[in-house]
């Protein structure tokens, strides 16, 4: 096919100033494909860069394409041979590993090497620019076939449900477990269902609304609660901990409903600088504390559990807007109150 050389896209110019329009299309280099993007998921740092001009310690310094969770169709190949053939359905893996300044880290986990850069992201300058766009340019190492029988639409979840995945792994063996996750946004959802299908045996979710806490029973949540009550919240004693709002309440609430002994996975992201926290109590119950950070290789796994239908997802995507109406879908998508996981059609 003959490929546009412009495409319409989601583009944060500052706080509060946020645009669908025209940009030119990328220059596809020789190991780069072109894929036609479906759907694009909204996640909770767009809104950020949208609403504050900042997603934690990432300050948005120039005008930069959002997004990083899109499913589409390979249009063009790369020039190399490498990668997706033109026609393959495909979800795109955001994370580009790279030794940046040398620091350490564990070489098995690339989310945490320092280089390491992400569609749509403001952490370095330049900026990652970001796939909310009707064609895009990406390396063909990002991207993920659909296995046969997945649908675009039902592989929209994958890249916030492997966040999901990656932090029921830093949980550790999690069946026959009682759980708390605190917080049933998008992410806090899939973390319920993701629990839900690795067998833990007891699984409570909190969060300020209706529409959350009643999906999350819908995907395994056996109980729920109101994040206002906190007798109720530390009465759970959980084996294990996710706090998945983002808030300093949130991780409160996460130490408070943990058993002595119990873990606590940190998986909203606080914003910068200190925050307080209630360390004399993970001392004295001898909690441990515990980050978990984007992901690796856990999207083939989602997928694959997409596909079988072992992972439930019902209800968590609540809304679908045409990319035009892009400023709509974000002004619904940041009230927890009416919305899930809201979804760009492009």
């Amino acid at each position: 096919m003959t490929l546009p050389t412009h495409t319409n896209a989601v583009v944060a110019h500052a706080a509060g100033d946020l645009r669908v329009e025209t940009v030119p299309l990328d220059v596809p280099g020789p190991s780069d494909v072109v894929v036609q993007v479906a759907y694009g998921g909204i996640c909770g740092s767009d809104l950020h860069y949208w609403q504050h001009g900042a997603a934690g310690e990432s300050i948005l310094k120039a005008p930069m394409r959002l997004g990083h969770e899109v499913v589409g169709t390979v249009v063009r190949a790369a020039a190399d041979g490498s990668g997706c053939a033109v026609g393959t359905l495909v979800a795109v893996h955001p994370a580009t590993p790279g030794k940046g300044d040398g620091s350490a880290y564990p070489l098995d986990r690339p989310n945490l090497s320092p280089g390491c850069t992400y569609l749509g992201s403001a952490a370095r300058f330049p900026h990652t620019e970001g796939v909310f766009a009707r064609h895009i340019v990406v390396p063909a190492t990002m991207l993920r076939p659909l296995p046969t029988g997945l649908s675009l639409r039902d592989a929209a979840l994958a890249e916030p449900a492997s966040v999901a995945w990656h932090a029921v792994s830093r949980a550790g063996d999690v069946a026959g477990k009682r759980v708390l996750v605190v917080g049933a946004g998008p992410i806090g959802l899939l973390i319920v269902a993701v629990l839900a299908r690795a067998g833990a045996a007891e699984i409570t979710v909190t969060d300020m609304h209706d529409l959350p806490l009643a999906t999350a029973g819908r995907v395994g949540a056996g109980t729920t609660l109101r994040a206002t009550d906190a007798d109720a919240i530390a009465s759970v004693q959980a084996d294990i901990c996710f706090e998945s709002s983002g808030s300093a309440r949130g991780l409160a609430s996460a130490v408070h409903g943990a058993r002595r002994g119990g873990r606590v996975v940190m998986v909203g992201l606080l914003p910068s600088g200190e925050q307080p926290a209630l360390i004399s109590l993970a001392i004295t119950r001898e909690l441990e504390l515990v980050g978990s950070f984007r992901f690796n290789g856990e999207m083939d796994l989602v997928l694959e559990a997409l596909a079988d239908g072992t992972l439930g997802v019902e209800g968590i995507v609540t809304h679908e807007f045409a990319a035009a109406d892009g400023l709509e879908a974000f002004d619904v998508a940041r009230d927890s109150s009416r919305s899930g996981k809201v979804l760009l059609l492009f």
